[in-house]
């Protein structure tokens, strides 16, 4: 206990010069069309690579800076980042390119949420409708009226809203029609159990797959690893994937170059 809590405070003093010293940035996972191959966005992710650990793995960085409180800075660095690339994209050529960025649930509680957005929007001079915001459905049922408020401006405003790690949260399903959401996104747990037969992980997918067109709602597949999990989601109608089998997360030059040649 004692060797985990003094690991955990060097973590947390070493993220809070971090920030200070940009040791942060964001890597990006293509999304695709699945019957096209064609990008139709990407996901921004989290990378800190430290001077002397090297590359810290996201989840030890996401759970102490939400612990610590830095979590909610933290944020607003990746989402300044993730709109000011998208500027740098657009400059570059690049035609207008979706940008989902996760939000924390201490991130999207933060009373200034919302004005710290459009205060990024309006500095970086991106466009909103490239933003996707990703929340996943615990964060959204904490405060239902919080949350649709938010939403409801965000949409206002043209950001789309995607609901990540869908099918593993909150247990009811009302809050689909009570929120402005353009995308789920299967959880890569459900994905990544397909084998091809009639499980009941694929009975899962092919359930919500089901459900979003139903909801007009785009339907991406996260975590696809292999030939048989693409062939099952092509199969059922999925439109959109992602996943180590496409893509592992690249940089922001390497993605440029990818988004390049889709032209």
């Amino acid at each position: 206990m004692i060797a985990r809590a003094v690991v955990r405070q060097l973590i947390e003093s070493n993220l809070r010069r971090a920030l200070e010293r940009a040791e942060f940035a964001l890597h990006y996972q293509p999304k695709l069309d699945l019957d096209s191959g064609t990008i139709t966005g990407v996901e921004a992710l989290l990378r800190w690579d430290h001077p002397e650990w090297g590359l810290v793995a996201p989840e030890r960085v996401i759970h102490i800076a939400e612990e610590c409180g830095l979590v909610v800075p933290l944020g607003r660095w990746v989402l300044r980042e993730a709109c000011a690339q998208a500027v740098r994209w657009r400059d570059s050529g690049v035609a207008p390119v979706s940008i989902a960025v996760n939000v924390s649930a201490m991130e999207f509680r933060n009373r200034d949420f919302f004005d710290h957005a459009l205060a990024i929007f309006e500095a970086t001079g991106a466009d909103p409708a490239c933003l996707q915001l990703e929340l996943t459905e615990s964060v959204l049922m904490r405060d239902v009226a919080a949350s649709a408020c938010l939403l409801a401006k965000s949409k206002a405003m043209g950001v789309e809203i995607a609901v990540d790690d869908f099918g593993t949260g909150y247990s009811s399903l009302s809050y689909l029609n009570k929120f402005p959401i353009d995308v789920l996104k299967i959880d890569q747990s459900f994905v990544r159990a397909i084998d091809g037969n009639a499980s009941s992980n694929g009975a899962i997918v092919s359930a919500v797959i089901g459900m979003g067109r139903s909801l007009r709602q785009r339907v991406i597949a996260e975590g696809i690893e292999n030939a048989a999990q693409l062939d099952f989601l092509k199969l059922h109608g999925c439109g959109e994937g992602q996943g180590y089998f496409f893509s592992r997360p690249i940089d922001a030059a390497r993605m440029g170059t990818m988004l390049l040649a889709r032209a």
